[in-house]
């Protein structure tokens, strides 16, 4: 069993930045991360991936904007004035809005839709991560080492992605030493990790759906982007094609 804590949250970080928040953090993530079924090489990288970019490397527990793009928004249950900024993003994975509060609260027992500011105490923040990755099922997309439908997943976009990924990077060198390496895949393959070769090929130029199916489009699409590269032409996604790709 990985055991995380803020000697792997370091490892992580760039030369010279500095994430201010990782003894708080770190204090807490071993306890968590097994109670919410966290704890596989693959699911601890996404959950450090996903968290890491969402707290700006560790850095805070609360988004540096005041929160006023949130005013007015009913989707978030943000119906009071003021609403915005009170309930603006804070915690590990950024909860944002006043539905989303009043919905984790009841969740873990915690009353924060009337402390909302509870959200950025790092116990909460660790816990408000752990409830949402398995509320959402992210283990899921961590298994098939598929970060753009965790992404989706988190952020209900690619906001970031460029930026997810390179974490992703860090997460798996700080905890394996090397990247796990993504999973070779055939004609006919389907899930996620395909929704992640659709991506990356569209990602290089070419025009394909990402629907998850590694169907003849995919299929025409790969062999076009390995003769371009000056690669022996194969419909399978193997090291070499992801490596050309990037991921």
């Amino acid at each position: 069993m990985i055991v995380i804590d803020g000697r792997i949250l370091r490892a992580m970080l760039p030369a010279g930045r500095y994430g201010g928040m990782i003894d708080a953090i770190g204090l807490h993530l071993a306890g968590s991360l097994p109670r919410y079924g966290i704890g596989t090489g693959l699911r601890l990288a996404h959950f450090l991936a996903q968290t890491a970019h969402e707290s700006d490397g560790f850095s805070t527990l609360e988004e540096y904007a005041g929160g006023s793009a949130y005013e007015g928004r009913d989707d978030l249950g943000n119906t009071r004035p003021g609403d915005g900024m009170r309930f603006k993003g804070r915690g590990l994975i950024q909860l944002t809005g006043r539905a989303n509060y009043r919905r984790m609260g009841v969740l873990l027992g915690i009353e924060l839709e009337a402390d909302p500011q509870a959200a950025a105490c790092p116990a909460i923040a660790v816990e408000t991560a752990c409830a949402y990755w398995r509320d959402r099922e992210l283990n899921t997309h961590a298994d098939r080492d598929d970060l753009v439908a965790a992404t989706f997943a988190v952020n209900g976009g690619l906001n970031g992605l460029k930026d997810r990924r390179l974490w992703l990077e860090r997460a798996k060198a700080a905890l394996f030493g090397t990247p796990a390496p993504m999973p070779e895949l055939r004609p006919g393959d389907t899930g996620p990790a395909v929704a992640s070769l659709q991506y990356a090929l569209r990602r290089a130029g070419h025009a394909i759906a990402v629907d998850g199916r590694f169907g003849p489009a995919t299929r025409a699409a790969l062999s076009d982007f390995r003769h371009a590269r000056g690669l022996a032409v194969d419909t399978v996604a193997g090291p070499s094609s992801w490596a050309a790709l990037g991921v």
